[in-house]
């Protein structure tokens, strides 16, 4: 009996052995394949969207990659925008123009040439004077001063539409201010600029400096009113990592009522809006 066992001790040794040695290099390609089959699923997952875009697909996965803490809805709508990359690159101009769905920010760009179509004068009566709007837009911010000033409120308009000159020289001069860096943060280049579009304006009491808006009765108002004349705020606290601008107070986009209720109720900035809604 001995004899018959030592060859059987001497097979299962061997055995034993081979498994060992030769277990590394499985195991590796074990977890290669479990880490493509993640991705895969991830992948999978992701297209439930109506804004997933088959294109960015390896955009989505590099950026969940450095943001594991969004969730993939996130991912999809902030690589859409245009997140992913640094500002003012791979840009591309804005669709849907001469609509209130026009979206223009460090990615989607206006041409030079660019002139809204239908853009009114808004009288002294709502505005500093020289003030233009597009007419759908003007005549809703009409109404909404109108409104405003039955609860002895004063809102006026201090700027709206910019061609691309004047915002390019507009930027520059706040370059030489402040640097690139930090212009940035509150001005647009030229070609970039939410005001080019006739549907944005800018506002104060014409008592309080537009930069504490926020301080007025009239701000309160805002808040509580704009989305109904179909404004929103497009540059809102708490979001300057999507809109790629700092807080404003003052700045008003019009956008129509239907999407500016929605916007509201959603808490999104416009672009977040617009990538989950309008462009998909």
């Amino acid at each position: 009996m001995k004899k018959v066992f030592l060859p059987f001790a001497i097979i299962f040794l061997l055995l034993f052995l081979s498994l060992f040695l030769f277990s590394k290099p499985k195991e590796e390609e074990t977890k290669e394949e479990k880490k493509e089959k993640i991705e895969k699923k991830q992948e999978n997952t992701m297209k439930k969207y109506s804004f997933y875009k088959s294109e960015n697909e390896s955009r989505y996965l590099a950026y969940k990659q450095k943001n594991k803490t969004l969730s993939e809805e996130d991912i999809i709508v902030r690589v859409n925008i245009g997140l992913d990359q640094p500002y003012y690159t791979n840009t591309q101009e804005a669709p849907l123009l001469n609509t209130p769905y026009t979206l223009v920010n460090k990615y989607y760009y206006l041409r030079e040439d660019f002139l809204p179509d239908n853009l009114e004068e808004l009288s002294e009566e709502y505005s500093k004077g020289g003030i233009y709007l597009v007419k759908e837009a003007r005549d809703a911010f009409v109404n909404l001063v109108i409104d405003a000033k039955k609860e002895n409120l004063t809102i006026r308009a201090i700027s709206a539409y910019r061609g691309y000159t004047y915002q390019e020289n507009l930027y520059h001069n706040y370059v030489l201010q402040d640097g690139i860096e930090l212009a940035d943060t509150y001005s647009a280049r030229p070609g970039f600029s939410d005001h080019q579009t006739g549907l944005a304006v800018d506002i104060d009491n014409a008592v309080v400096n537009y930069n504490n808006f926020d301080t007025t009765k009239e701000f309160t108002w805002m808040m509580e009113h704009m989305e109904d004349y179909g404004f929103i705020l497009r540059y809102p606290k708490g979001k300057e990592n999507i809109t790629g601008y700092r807080y404003e107070s003052w700045h008003y986009r019009y956008v129509g009522c239907d999407i500016a209720k929605k916007i509201k109720a959603s808490g999104l900035t416009f672009d977040e809006y617009y990538m989950k809604y309008i462009d998909s």
